[in-house]
């Protein structure tokens, strides 16, 4: 099957299914931290508006339209870009599109001068933990989960960055 990929920029409109990516990205989480994961309860109206969606669309074959396969979600804080959220659809996970995401994130944080990204994910979620690291990032600090919904004692956020030029972009 022949697949191809387009990234863009999202619109008000796109509120609605980067909503239904979310939730369907972040579901398996619930079980494990015990608690509805911070991207699920955001309000994607009101973000798409503030903050920059990148949206990865997917074509698996020239008849098939288009799927919302991934999206990154960055805003710019002082110094440094945060990707406040990277999402795959589970039907699309695997494909190494986050990796394509994040590597757009750093090429928006160096077109805008910044020196480095930060991210934030729970400390439970050790898979994306292993990525981040293999792609460059450390962590900064460790931090109780402070936010709403906290029902656990080891619910902690793990903060991590990455100065950008620092280790060259993970093969996809």
């Amino acid at each position: 099957m022949a697949e191809t990929g387009e990234i863009r920029r999202a619109e008000p409109a796109d509120a609605a299914a980067i909503r239904t990516l979310v939730d369907a990205a972040y579901a398996k989480w619930i079980p494990l931290i015990g608690r509805l994961p911070t991207p699920m309860r955001a309000d994607y109206a009101q973000a798409v508006l503030h903050h920059r969606f990148d949206l990865l669309h997917v074509r698996e074959d020239l008849d098939a339209s288009e799927d919302l396969a991934a999206l990154i979600e960055t805003t710019q804080e002082g110094d440094h870009l945060l990707v406040v959220n990277v999402a795959v659809h589970p039907a699309f996970q695997g494909r190494g599109y986050g990796v394509r995401l994040l590597s757009l994130a750093e090429t928006i944080a160096a077109s805008a001068g910044l020196p480095r990204i930060r991210l934030y994910t729970n400390k439970k979620y050790t898979a994306n933990l292993r990525l981040y690291a293999s792609l460059g990032y450390r962590v900064e600090r460790e931090a109780p989960y402070d936010g709403p919904g906290r029902t656990l004692d080891d619910d902690i956020t793990v903060h991590m960055v990455k100065a950008i030029g620092a280790t060259p972009p993970h093969p996809a």
